[in-house]
């Protein structure tokens, strides 16, 4: 299984860095990982919605370039559906066994994810009805996914 984290905005802290390297190598047994970051369009102090629209769109631009056409496209974004971790295990086992070998999710900046990639993906997930900063979500994603491997492989993890 291919599983890639197509995110805007780097990590600046080195513990985020640190999180994101663990479960990295806690996934390396059970698939090939790939993160990869976007630059995150700056908005201005007093952003209206049409700037704020156009910075979504910059970083769209960007995110685009990254997506492979035969990836399964699942973004994270708020009004997604919500599961629980063995849940979000079953279905990602499910999407194994239909073939699905690639699957991309995509991580917002500070606005969101542009409403076009959203239609373009094949499903919006959410961890909550709360909002967390990207560096928080990808180090949240990583671990979700690394308990769903557990889970899959029945394999202790704490609950």
């Amino acid at each position: 299984m291919n599983i890639s984290i197509l995110c805007v905005g780097k990590l600046k802290e080195s513990y985020w860095r640190d999180a994101v390297a663990e479960y990295a190598k806690r996934l390396s047994k059970y698939c090939k990982l790939e993160i990869i970051e976007v630059e995150d369009e700056k908005n201005p102090d007093k952003s209206t919605a049409g700037t704020d629209k156009q910075c979504m769109e910059k970083e769209m631009e960007r995110l685009k370039r990254y997506i492979r056409g035969n990836t399964y496209l699942i973004s994270m974004a708020i009004e997604g559906r919500k599961t629980d971790s063995v849940g979000f295990a079953n279905h990602i086992s499910e999407l194994q066994v239909r073939g699905e070998s690639d699957i991309t999710f995509l991580i917002g900046g500070s606005l969101g994810i542009a409403s076009e990639l959203k239609q373009q993906s094949r499903e919006l997930i959410s961890f909550s009805d709360m909002t967390f900063p990207h560096q928080v979500m990808r180090v949240l994603l990583l671990e979700q996914i690394y308990r769903a491997y557990r889970i899959l492989n029945h394999e202790p993890y704490h609950k």
